[in-house]
């Protein structure tokens, strides 16, 4: 993985036509007004502009956040689980509610930080059968630079993360609102 990456090009023009693709289009377009992320499985394209493969375990994604009815930046994600195995998570597109909390409680307290963590219960497929929804802690945190650290959570470029936290914090702030809605998009053949 290189040490700088060039952050997704996506214009608005693009987000709308995913949210109308949508399974979710008419919920995702009432949460507009207020600031809202939106991700997109399988955005990588190659250098032909064709859309790449979607494969777990890199950065092939993106997330963005919009806020005022535009978008305020984007950021190279993974929304895939890093690997395949039997029993791991994969978030279903759809839309969810994410709020300001701790990523990694089970682990020991100095290796537990800032992330966005569910507000409600989620949807998922598991590798070897299985969809439910519930709460797994699929968060929004940050990964790695070299991995994407996702045992089913959604995850940000390390190197982007701090930018990607403090701004979304800061929408929250400014709308004040303890919640973000997050729109999971996928390409069909993602």
């Amino acid at each position: 993985m290189p040490e700088t990456m060039e952050r997704p090009a996506i214009t608005l023009g693009m987000v709308d036509a995913w949210l109308a693709a949508s399974p979710d289009a008419a919920l995702a377009v009432a949460v507009r007004s207020a600031p809202f992320l939106v991700g997109r499985r399988g955005y990588a394209r190659d250098s032909m502009g064709v859309p790449g493969r979607n494969d777990r375990g890199i950065f092939d994604d993106a997330i963005v956040l919009l806020t005022g009815g535009r978008i305020a930046e984007t950021f190279n994600a993974n929304t895939d689980p890093s690997l395949a195995r039997t029993g791991i998570a994969e978030l279903v597109p759809g839309v969810y509610t994410y709020t300001l909390g701790v990523h990694g409680l089970s682990k020991p307290v100095e290796r537990q930080y800032p992330a966005l963590v569910q507000a409600a219960p989620v949807t998922i497929t598991r590798d070897g059968g299985g969809r439910a929804s519930g709460y797994f802690g699929i968060n929004i945190h940050r990964g790695g630079v070299n991995e994407t650290t996702s045992e089913g959570c959604q995850t940000i470029w390390r190197p982007q993360w701090a930018d990607f936290y403090a701004r979304v914090k800061a929408a929250m702030d400014e709308a004040s609102v303890t919640t973000i809605p997050y729109i999971l998009t996928a390409r069909a053949d993602a």
